[in-house]
């Protein structure tokens, strides 16, 4: 091919070089003149025939242009929160549709500069095009300037390979008029821009401009909408992050020919081509970070549409609230920040000796003395860090290629979002020490920031250090938390774990839900995934059964030692109080308050395991967090945060069933609802259905206003298409209400109405039982394990720490009528948290923060008492009703029937049930 292109080449100079032509007499050119015009013609002729027979050859074969209207971009799953926050774009290709009046002028204008000015005058194809490419072919014998149009790209991505052949060019011209008799030119431009592959993953325009310059597609500059439209002639090569010195030159043909083109005047060209190109990979420009819900949603997606899911475009809507989230993560993060700061400092990350590093350096090369990344969890073993010349880093190595080298250095370590790896390069003499951060350069950390006990074990922590050397040496890497107070602090990546689930106890939809400390060095969903002892934070759940079985807030149970002998255990079992105090008889309410141990134990036993498991089992806590014996009063099972955040949302919701749920809808890329979730709302004033279908006879409710979900709200809307002879015409509103609040619809009177309407939730306890529940973990709050959140100033706060065995795990539980909300803390490997940890001090401060953040300038949300609760004065040494007159009574509150009786002259008792056998002291159970 190269000796004919030459050849034709040698041709064309010889019959056209002015030595060769001679003059023409106009009788020769008279005589000449018929046969080059037959030439002409008969070639014409022979062109259109061999195209007339190319074009019925290959029509056939070909797809029809009107499928474009049907064909389906592969766009990722996209994910956002209720309040319409990007959470995560999932999905190989990236793509951002834009429709054309959406796309900025001068990004259209950068394309045709870049690849076919002539875009709006052809039809088509561009005959001058193709005549500098033929004549291109036949100078060179290259076939290396093409004279595609938009048009036959945009044929050529849709229906053809890249095959460089003339019958691939034919079937492409022929698409190209096809498309363009079936579309607008408008069209083909918006299909092509968004089509169209430019590099990094990029498919069109809106994706192009997030992954470059994180930025939307109106955001770009000229001389960013020029850097894209540069790509599609080779987006491998051309793309900024691949090659930013051949996107540089691209870039300015382009902005050469917009100027060319008076797209753009002289300031602006001069100002563009000046402009540095930006060599950085964005990832999606997600607004809220919420990984751990991201994940539970791809993975229920994918099993729902399997791998199309990725590409059909699907935009799922969480339950997730952005507000709440962020404070659920940031509370969890501070907590477990400062539990790790109050067990001791683990040493660097690794260590280098930074004298060996030259611009070709990798840390494999430059390592000396390394300390292993991943913590030693040994007791007592500090790290060993080889000693270093570190008067020889002299000033003069703070150069760009220093910074380079540390860089390159850094690159291998996680970066968290607020931890940040970097390395020592120089002590001072007041004890502080200059630390470069990775990307953000040189920063000095003052002694105070620096000093940090070290750790020993769990228990432990070494003394006060002296100076900057038994802290950090140069060569070490650190990792650095900037505070807002204090600036730049010593930090490491915590080895502990933390969860956290916030739910509406209306419909059961989670509001917020943290899985870990970081999903990216850990996926592993700790508030859906993990099973751990739940610890005393179970035990409100003993007590609701306790009530529905005879006992009352006020039933004395005696707090003192008991001992279970049993052939499966190896030893006996003696359940301690975590105080290793006893109390002595002590009525129901003071020993939730003070989460008594044995009082539970007693209860429980009083109770009877199988009554207690059969009231437990409807709140949907799992198997797993159901042992069958008697260490089921004190948390022993397992259950994750999710779980018992579900469980507490019975108490919460006055006694109803409500199952967690976090995909609130799925909708199609072209806006259709692919899904759509029908939670169960709650309805104090319809009629219980109960979850056993057991018949009570009469409604158990409040007489305030009826609580609904979300969901429920669809209630008012269907209304109005259910005929007027089932839904009466009122006069007002008053005579709507008033007839509303006694209305009982009926399935056989109204069953449009009761169609258009969501299921209710149904009920587990009555309403009196929850309330007794909510009203004494009130008392946590104010006075008992929880009493660290009375700062909060909310009195409708209810709540339940919990530690398990050994201190392995640490929770707190709590709500009001309008939020339920769980923290965990612990250990992946399960083992203990260390002297002093507990529910009420590790877990709690995740709970105070995201609390005082989600309530902050909302009312009090008081859980309504319900008419069948009575308030008693009553004898707290005793818990039976005082006499008129007695000095020293307190008020308690009971189920109506249920209220002790007056024992003036001793006799009787108010210690539990009828037949609870009550324990005396160091008592053995058989």
């Amino acid at each position: 091919r190269s000796s004919h292109g030459k050849g034709i080449s040698s041709l064309f100079r010889m019959k056209f070089s002015n030595s060769a032509i001679r003059p023409m007499t106009d009788s020769r050119l008279a005589r000449t003149l018929p046969i080059l015009v037959a030439l002409g013609l008969t070639g014409a002729l022979i062109v259109l025939a061999i195209m007339t027979s190319a074009y019925y050859y290959l029509m056939p074969s070909l797809p029809s242009a009107d499928t474009l209207r049907d064909v389906q971009l592969q766009t990722p799953l996209r994910v956002y929160s209720r309040d319409g926050r990007l959470m995560a774009q999932l999905g190989e290709k990236r793509r951002t549709p834009v429709v054309y009046k959406n796309i900025p002028e001068i990004v259209v204008q950068a394309f045709l500069a870049a690849e076919d000015d002539r875009f709006f005058e052809h039809p088509g194809f561009d005959y001058q095009g193709i005549a500098r490419a033929a004549f291109n072919l036949l100078r060179t014998g290259s076939r290396s300037q093409g004279g595609s149009t938009i048009t036959q790209q945009l044929a050529r991505v849709y229906f053809l390979t890249r095959e460089r052949s003339f019958v691939r060019k034919a079937k492409e011209l022929i698409l190209a008029l096809q498309i363009e008799r079936e579309f607008s030119k408008e069209e083909i431009l918006s299909l092509y821009l968004n089509k169209i592959f430019l590099g990094q993953r990029a498919y069109g325009v809106g994706a192009a401009a997030e992954v470059y310059f994180g930025k939307s597609l109106e955001e770009l500059n000229v001389a960013e909408a020029a850097t894209i439209a540069g790509i599609p002639k080779a987006p491998s090569i051309l793309n900024p992050v691949s090659n930013v010195d051949r996107a540089t030159e691209r870039r300015a043909y382009v902005l050469r020919r917009m100027r060319e083109l008076d797209f753009i005047d002289q300031l602006q060209y001069e100002t563009a081509v000046a402009s540095h190109v930006e060599s950085n990979l964005y990832g999606p420009k997600v607004e809220l970070k919420a990984p751990y819900v991201t994940e539970m949603v791809r993975a229920e997606m994918v099993r729902r549409y399997g791998l199309e899911a990725y590409t059909v475009g699907f935009n799922v809507v969480t339950t997730i609230d952005s507000r709440l989230q962020n404070a659920a993560r940031k509370g969890l993060r501070v907590a477990v920040l400062e539990y790790d700061r109050r067990h001791g400092y683990r040493g660097p990350v690794a260590h280098y000796d930074l004298n060996q590093l030259n611009p070709d350096s990798t840390p494999e090369e430059v390592a000396a003395g390394e300390v292993s990344a991943d913590y030693n969890d040994s007791a007592g073993e500090e790290p060993v860090i080889a000693e270093q010349q570190a008067d020889e880093l002299v000033a003069d190595k703070k150069t760009m290629s220093f910074e380079s080298m540390l860089n390159n250095l850094l690159r291998p370590h996680t970066t968290l979002d607020d931890l940040s790896i970097a390395v020592v390069v120089a002590t001072g003499e007041d004890d502080s020490a200059e630390i470069y951060v990775r990307s953000i350069g040189y920063v000095t950390v003052p002694w105070e920031n620096l000093k940090w006990r070290p750790y020993v074990n769990a228990d432990v922590i070494g003394g006060e250090p002296e100076s900057v050397s038994d802290m950090v040496a140069v060569g070490d890497l650190v990792y650095l938390l900037n505070t807002e107070t204090k600036g730049w602090q010593l930090a490491q990546i915590p080895q502990v774990q933390g969860a956290f689930v916030a739910l509406d106890p209306h419909d059961g939809a989670t509001v917020a839900l943290v899985g870990g400390f970081d999903f990216f060095t850990s996926e592993f969903n700790r508030a859906v995934q993990t099973k751990r002892q739940p610890g005393s934070s179970f035990k409100p759940f003993i007590y609701s059964a306790a009530l529905e079985n005879g006992f009352t807030t006020a039933t004395l149970v005696n707090d003192a030692p008991v001992v279970f002998d049993d052939d499966a255990l190896e030893t006996a079992w003696r359940p301690e109080n975590y105080s290793r105090k006893f109390h002595g008889p002590t009525r129901l309410r003071e020993a939730l308050i003070k989460s008594l141990n044995l009082v539970s134990v007693r209860i429980l036993r009083g109770t009877g395991l199988g009554p207690a498991l059969r009231h437990i089992e409807p709140f949907g806590l799992p198997p797993s967090a159901l042992p069958r014996d008697l260490s089921l009063a004190l948390g022993s099972g397992g259950a994750s945060p999710w779980d018992l955040a579900a469980g507490y949302a019975a108490f919460a919701s006055g006694g109803f069933r409500v199952d967690h749920y976090v995909i609130e809808r799925v909708v199609t890329a072209e806006g259709d609802v692919a899904f759509q979730v029908n939670p169960s709302f709650i309805c104090t004033r319809c009629d219980s259905v109960w979850i056993d279908d057991r018949d009570t006879g009469a409604t158990t409710g409040t007489p305030q206003n009826e609580i609904v979900s979300s969901g429920s709200a669809s209630v008012l809307k269907d209304v109005d298409r259910v005929v007027n002879d089932e839904v009466p015409v009122y006069a007002s509103v008053a005579e709507m209400i008033d007839h509303g609040l006694a209305w009982r619809p009926l399935a056989e009177e109204t069953p449009k109405f009761l169609s258009a309407t969501p299921d209710s939730a149904p009920r587990i306890i009555t309403a009196e039982n929850a309330y007794l529940i909510y009203d004494m973990l009130r008392d946590v709050i104010q006075r008992g394990t929880g009493r660290r959140a009375r700062d909060l100033g909310r009195p409708d706060l209810a709540g339940k720490t919990g530690t398990s065995n050994d201190r392995r795990d640490a929770w707190v539980s709590g709500f009001n009528g309008d939020l339920v909300a769980t923290a965990w803390v612990g250990f992946d490997q399960d083992r203990s948290l260390g002297a002093g940890e507990e529910g009420s001090r590790t877990a709690l401060p995740i709970w105070k923060y995201f609390m005082r953040e989600a309530l902050a300038n909302t009312s009090k949300a008081v859980i309504q008492r319900p008419p069948g609760i009575i308030t008693a004065r009553i004898i707290p040494e005793s818990g039976l009703i005082a006499p008129s007159g007695y000095d020293g009574a307190v008020f308690e509150i009971f189920r109506e029937g249920h209220v002790p009786a007056m024992k003036a002259d001793g006799a009787g008792s108010s210690v539990g049930p009828s037949g609870f056998d009550d324990l005396d002291d160091d008592e053995t159970i058989f």
